[in-house]
């Protein structure tokens, strides 16, 4: 029984002795995370324009999501963004179910968030004028299935028709970032545009997982499915960006499904499920939904800002 008794003080007191050293030790974050010293430059001018360009679809996603959620955009929430920038044509708040209210909510901070980040790192261009009215998302969705639904599709009715018209743009600035990652040089871009893209594919896989639960619903008062939305939306977007399929629905040919084995699409992705890409030439042909660089219309009524989007319009 002593013997028992002196290993159990023994191990009590090893006990004791060992929480009073972690207690008393404390870490300094610069000895668990020292900081990386990248090599190069931070910028470069290349750099810049690219991402000056990423700004026009970080506005447009800001106004869209923030209008969409509280009524008020940059102007309201964020002024010092905002760079004297016209009010958006037609945004208004959405009537959302409080599922899709929070998301929304999220979605649209995170993009003020990207704005900040942006200017900091390389400052904003002028917001251009955007015109996000129910008017323009009718136009998209006509074209999309090729005659004038009735009545005209509204994204700000109801839960599902937000989600839709959501659908439309958190991709083109995913696809937009994949497609400038490689001409990237300075390393401060590269950190920005990698955090960036990371968030922006969130946003899309959000999106199109809410749509894919709701696939087989029919969208009131259409005779299609949340499913053929996402279909058409897609296939539009690869006619009018003109360089083959980089744009997938919800589900399509086993074909173009992961590994050629299911039809399930519930990422779009290419045969070897890496993110497809786009060039600034091909997402202004696509949300000026014109087909064209140099014609400007759709979410961009008097065209882009910066130095890449100009140069197709400054003659």
């Amino acid at each position: 029984m002593a013997i028992h008794f002196q290993t159990h003080m023994i191990l009590f007191m090893i006990f004791l002795m060992s929480c009073k050293l972690c207690i008393g030790t404390t870490y300094q974050p610069s000895e668990l995370c020292p900081p990386m010293y990248p090599v190069g430059v931070p910028l470069t001018k290349m750099d810049i324009d690219l991402l000056q360009f990423a700004e026009n679809l970080e506005y447009l996603e800001a106004e869209y999501f923030l209008y969409g959620a509280f009524g008020a955009g940059l102007e309201e929430f964020a002024p010092q963004l905002n760079n004297g920038g016209p009010p958006p044509i037609g945004a208004r708040k959405a009537n959302l179910d409080f599922l899709t209210q929070r998301i929304i909510e999220e979605f649209a901070f995170q993009e003020v968030g990207h704005l900040r980040a942006l200017n900091y790192t390389v400052g904003l261009i002028p917001k251009p004028l955007l015109d996000i009215s129910p008017e323009t998302f009718a136009t998209i969705m006509n074209e999309a299935f090729e005659y004038e639904l009735d009545p005209p599709f509204d994204p700000y009715a109801n839960s599902i028709n937000y989600m839709l018209a959501s659908y439309i743009i958190p991709y083109e600035g995913l696809v937009g970032y994949v497609g400038a990652n490689q001409f990237l040089q300075g390393y401060k871009a590269k950190r920005l545009l990698a955090g960036l893209l990371g968030v922006e594919a969130g946003q899309d896989a959000v999106i199109r997982t809410y749509l894919y639960e709701r696939a087989e619903e029919l969208v009131y008062p259409y005779n299609h499915t949340v499913a053929e939305f996402t279909i058409r939306i897609s296939e539009l977007r690869n006619v009018l960006a003109r360089c083959g399929i980089k744009d997938e629905g919800l589900f399509v040919p086993r074909e173009l499904g992961a590994e050629m084995r299911i039809t399930s699409n519930v990422l779009s992705a290419n045969n070897e499920s890496i993110s497809y890409a786009r060039t600034p030439e091909e997402i202004l042909r696509t949300v000026y939904n014109s087909g064209n660089e140099s014609i400007p219309g759709g979410f961009y009524p008097e065209g882009a800002n910066g130095r890449i989007a100009r140069q197709y319009l400054d003659y």
